[in-house]
């Protein structure tokens, strides 16, 4: 009889439904892979307010919060309101309640990190919308805004299409863009402890992904 797997827990914050969907999928293929060594278990709240997360949060020894968040643009509004963001990751670590936040951020957003998963997209866009078109060629489909796109049963249908082995290239090529990044002088910014760059194509949420698979042997 084959020995029974333990499970780890991992708590989520993020900032909309694409999102806690993704990460459902994700922990749904882990446990249904039989190279995993052990079951995960996601705590996954949408919330875009890591202090509030904090707040209601139920527990008694250190824990890892991964907030999941967009830089939507390089505008004022965008960018004070991801400042706020980190500003309340801090805040939630000085609790008291043994809380410590890890930051998955996508510029411009989490449909940055699906595409990776399929294609390549290393090239700067200049709004956030215009991944319509690759989301389009990298699922073979003709929605007509990211609106359609993010519907529920749109969403879910490109989810359908991807395997352990996207994910595995979706952090290859989220490395080779950061690594480009470095190379190409970019300043990585820094705020509150949390690092990010104000360039597009960028993103962190690959570190996040990465951590649980090496933590289930998926990843060496």
């Amino acid at each position: 009889m084959a020995s029974r797997k333990s499970t780890k827990k991992y708590y989520f914050s993020v900032e909309g439904q694409t999102e806690q969907w993704y990460f459902n999928w994700l922990s749904n293929e882990i446990n249904n892979n039989e190279k995993s060594t052990h079951k995960v278990s996601f705590d996954i709240k949408v919330e875009k307010d890591p202090l509030k997360r904090a707040k209601k949060l139920m527990i008694t020894q250190k824990t890892i919060i991964f907030h999941i968040s967009d830089y939507e643009s390089n505008e004022e509004f965008h960018e004070n309101q991801f400042k706020k963001t980190m500003d309340s990751m801090k805040k939630a670590s000085n609790l008291g309640k043994q809380i410590t936040y890890r930051f998955g951020y996508s510029n411009f957003t989490f449909d940055l990190w699906i595409l990776l998963h399929k294609i390549d997209c290393s090239g700067t866009l200049s709004h956030r919308d215009h991944y319509l078109s690759f989301i389009n060629r990298a699922f073979g489909e003709k929605y007509s805004s990211m609106n359609d796109y993010k519907h529920e049963n749109n969403f879910k249908k490109c989810l359908a299409q991807l395997t352990i082995e996207d994910v595995l290239d979706a952090v290859k090529r989220s490395k080779d863009i950061m690594n480009q990044n470095l190379k190409k002088g970019y300043i990585l910014q820094e705020y509150r402890g949390f690092t990010y760059y104000r360039e597009n194509p960028s993103l962190s949420v690959w570190e996040v992904v990465e951590k649980i698979l090496i933590d289930c042997n998926l990843l060496a």
